[in-house]
């Protein structure tokens, strides 16, 4: 297993879980809206970062939209299993710029930064599928 990967695991781990669903979804849409925004100011500078960023933009609001939580849209995914596509999520954007092309180039800073904050939010959060439901539900 890669360093970044024990590392991810570490903050996954050992973090109080104090994130509900209601704030991760938010954080969620957040994230959206910051890849989206990385594409654009990296349309200019690098193609390759600029789509990895597009890409990484709809992926979460994909699984975002799909998910069992008050932020949901169509709850398809359980927010557990939101827990466990958010895992691979955080370590994915370490491999980005690599998969992509652009590892060397400054755009990566900005995917590893995320894969780090990804994998803290993931570790803080409480991904108790009945506590979602219960506040989608209530909403």
């Amino acid at each position: 297993m890669p360093l970044s990967n024990k590392a991810l695991a570490v903050l996954e781990n050992h973090l109080p879980k104090v994130i509900g669903p209601r704030a991760h979804g938010n954080i969620d849409y957040l994230h959206v809206a910051a890849f989206a925004l990385a594409g654009l100011f990296f349309w200019k500078r690098n193609k390759k970062a600029a789509v990895a960023a597009f890409a990484t933009s709809g992926a979460v609001l994909a699984e975002s939209l799909l998910t069992d939580y008050p932020l949901g849209v169509k709850p398809v995914l359980s927010f557990e299993t939101h827990g466990r596509l958010d895992q691979g999520l955080a370590a994915g954007a370490m491999a980005i710029p690599h998969v992509f092309g652009f590892a060397g180039e400054p755009e990566a800073w900005f995917f590893r930064a995320n894969g780090v904050l990804e994998a803290a939010v993931v570790g803080m959060t409480d991904f108790d599928s009945a506590r979602a439901h219960m506040e989608r539900l209530a909403a």
